[in-house]
């Protein structure tokens, strides 16, 4: 394994990625904005020259870098067909980097679309993929060229509801818990399909097929925090048999997760609001989970996204 820590750092234009990259400037990574994924290889092998001077880089890998490069001799693997999607590339160079001992961590930024256009228009910046179109159009065709990128990340944090101070209270955070230290976290997210889909989740489950207790005059002003609410819920045999299936579903899934170096996982599930259903279901499946995973070195966390609305 290379003694250098790296962070590759992606996502949608104005998801905060700028301030990503400062908030690890701040704690002491030497950092790169829109380096060339061609140049990664040489870059690293020059940080790894550098006699421990530098042991902790972070670069920005983003839509501007998707322009056309000849092949490298050093990475023959990397070859430009016509046609071919640059991010293509970046992957193929990251899994060579990786087979070759360097620990990288892919973090990618993700925004929803109305927060994305109005932070566009809060700045007065042109989206580089509007090409004289509407900001929403550009912000439609990024997230598509992103998504491969998207689907290899470690980690994706949705900086929607983040201010600059809360983001990079958020990033240093993910770098300083330990999260390349072979440790992988688990979180448990409740959400509310009303509200939107969490855009962090890598495993999505659906529980509106379960009694809704928002029916139940005496139940419905209380949330899923509630003993009566979670009795409720509970006492159902397809509760039950759910709760079962996907606790060894978790189980199953966990061991190749870690075996792809995963170091988050955050499953979400939902139901109409996210205030009944969906919160007794991460309650009682971090129950369930939480003593075998601790003893497995694994943190897990529980967050409830849309408990207070509606």
């Amino acid at each position: 394994m290379k003694n250098l820590r790296v962070i590759l750092i992606s996502g949608l234009s104005g998801s905060g990625k700028t301030t990503a990259i400062k908030a690890l400037e701040d704690i002491g990574f030497y950092c790169v904005d829109n380096l060339p994924i061609l140049l990664l290889p040489k870059f690293l092998e020059l940080c790894e020259q550098s006699e421990g001077k530098i042991s902790r880089v972070a670069v920005v890998e983003d839509i501007r870098g998707e322009i056309s490069y000849p092949a490298s001799p050093a990475h023959p693997e990397v070859k430009q067909k016509e046609g071919e999607d640059f991010f293509d590339d970046s992957r193929r160079i990251i899994q060579s980097l990786q087979k070759e001992g360097y620990p990288i961590t892919l973090l990618f930024l993700d925004s929803s679309d109305p927060i994305l256009m109005r932070r566009f228009s809060e700045t007065r910046r042109e989206h580089p993929l509007a090409f004289g179109g509407s900001v929403l159009e550009g912000i439609r065709l990024e997230r598509e060229r992103l998504h491969g990128i998207r689907d290899m990340a470690n980690q994706v944090i949705d900086t929607s509801q983040f201010n600059v101070h809360q983001l990079k209270e958020k990033i240093q955070e993910y770098v300083q818990e330990g999260a390349f230290g072979g440790q992988m976290t688990i979180t448990f997210l409740s959400f509310g399909y009303s509200f939107g889909l969490p855009y962090e989740a890598d495993l999505l489950l659906d529980v509106r097929f379960l009694p809704n207790p928002h029916f139940v005059e005496e139940l419905k002003r209380f949330n899923g925090g509630d003993p009566r609410v979670a009795d409720y819920i509970l006492q159902w045999e397809e509760t039950k048999e759910f709760l079962e299936r996907t606790q060894e579903f978790i189980r199953f899934l966990l061991p190749l997760y870690l075996r792809e170096r995963r170091t988050h996982l955050t499953i979400a599930v939902g139901c109409t609001g996210g205030r009944h259903r969906s919160m007794v279901v991460v309650n009682r499946l971090a129950e369930m989970l939480r003593d075998d995973l601790t003893k497995k070195g694994m943190v897990l966390t529980v967050q409830h996204r849309d408990a207070e609305r509606g």
